[in-house]
């Protein structure tokens, strides 16, 4: 495809160096199929999105069954029964402290509900102090003002700095297998975090984090432990806590959600990706019942005013409706991901010139050593070595993670660890 003579503009893309974009003209499961014939293995769930696998029939069924019946209707003031049945689906699976659902379109709206209800919540209890926000370094929480404002500074959004509202930063325990490390780096975060809060008593309105794993600054994990304690620090000084489960929820970490998995319950989350199991965009922000009784109030002031031409679209959530399903009736589906991670990661550990192996659930991922960040120069190299050897890999500078849907067999997955293993062996930096 010559991408000089298409008029799509490509996100995330340089388009004058970039290479030719490959044509994908069909998926089934875990590959995609191209026009020119060939088939690429889909290792990151097409940016995380596609738990199923591509062409799901059950979910493709269900939009069509939606489609003949109701495609779309204002959210302000109607409702329908797809999300109504989601609202109530989802809430199944969440902390028991989690009651009110807010849908919108995508992950980095579903943060800015989140900070918008965290920072009004304040406002409508009478506190004019609590303006500010704390977020982890090294995190990524969207593209939009307030997400691009609560994520750190990086190539994603420096054309923008002199628009962003400021954030305090916490360091983030970045922890991989046979980390010595660890306990000092927690310990660190926790005592920096208690002395920011002891310091400015009452100025801020919540923490936003990505628990257990940061994902676009290069799949950094924590321990559940460190969750754990963040939510008690929190609670303490009455901040409240956002969970950006845009990527980490419905499975992705081997557990519905990772605020289960570490026994945590923030006061917000955010939910998107994969909530659809990849078909369209859907997004939701789900508040406390604390939360959401501080809007709920005679004055029409304290509403959320807040809302978009999509919200609660009945397709997208009759396709989450039908993906919800399917993680109930096949939770061994994303289960099973993390023991084939732990038995084939150890066949990269012979390779010097890899480093830091860590894995959570369906997520794996290992550094090149080289220079690091987004815009390493090893990045291009390994895409470009990955994506002629017939695999969607797409490394995070000299990060490279697998993230594979839930369909993907035993077989694939280490066909994938296989050419880790080659791009290692070859010596490609």
């Amino acid at each position: 495809m010559d991408k000089a003579k298409s008029p799509v503009w490509m996100p995330y893309t340089q388009m004058k160096t970039a290479p030719e974009p490959l044509k994908v003209k069909s998926g089934k499961g875990s590959w995609l199929y191209l026009e020119n014939g060939e088939k690429i293995l889909d290792c990151i769930s097409s940016w995380w999105v596609n738990i199923h696998g591509h062409a799901c029939p059950e979910i493709a069924e269900a939009i069509y069954r939606q489609a003949k019946e109701l495609e779309q209707v204002i959210s302000a003031g109607f409702t329908h029964e797809p999300a109504e049945k989601l609202a109530r689906l989802i809430l199944t699976k969440l902390p028991d402290n989690l009651k009110r659902v807010f849908y919108s379109d995508n992950g980095s709206t579903a943060v800015e509900v989140a900070l918008k209800m965290a920072f009004q919540y304040w406002k409508n209890k009478g506190v004019q102090t609590r303006t500010s926000f704390l977020a982890f370094e090294g995190a990524y929480h969207g593209d939009t003002f307030g997400a691009m404002s609560s994520g750190s500074r990086s190539v994603f959004n420096d054309p923008f700095n002199e628009l962003l509202f400021d954030v305090d930063r916490v360091p983030f325990p970045s922890t991989w297998s046979d980390d010595s490390e660890i306990l000092e780096k927690e310990a660190a975060s926790i005592s920096y975090l208690e002395n920011l809060l002891s310091e400015n008593s009452g100025k801020y309105s919540a923490m936003i984090a990505e628990p257990l794993v940061q994902g676009a600054s290069g799949m950094n994990m924590c321990r559940p432990e460190f969750m754990k304690k963040l939510q008690d620090i929190l609670k303490k000084h009455d901040v409240l806590m956002i969970y950006d489960e845009v990527m980490t929820g419905f499975g992705r970490l081997g557990e519905w959600f990772a605020c289960i998995k570490s026994g945590t319950e923030p006061d917000i989350i955010c939910l998107s990706k994969g909530i659809t199991g990849g078909f369209l965009p859907l997004a939701v922000t789900v508040a406390s019942e604390e939360v959401y009784e501080s809007f709920y109030d005679d004055d029409a002031a304290k509403a959320l005013y807040h809302g978009h031409s999509y919200t609660a679209n009945p397709l997208g959530c009759a396709a989450a409706v039908a993906s919800f399903g399917l993680l109930s009736e096949n939770e061994n589906s994303f289960r099973r991901i993390e023991n084939i991670h732990k038995k084939e990661m150890e066949s990269l550990r012979k390779y010097e010139n890899l480093t830091r192996f860590r894995i959570c659930g369906t997520i794996a991922s290992v550094d090149f050593y080289g220079d690091s960040g987004y815009l390493s120069s090893i990045g291009p190299i390994l895409k470009s070595f990955f994506t002629e050897k017939g695999f969607l890999l797409r490394p995070l500078g000299n990060v490279v993670y697998i993230l594979p849907p839930y369909c993907t067999s035993e077989e694939e997955i280490c066909m994938i660890y296989e050419i880790i293993a080659k791009a290692a062996e070859t010596a490609l930096i």
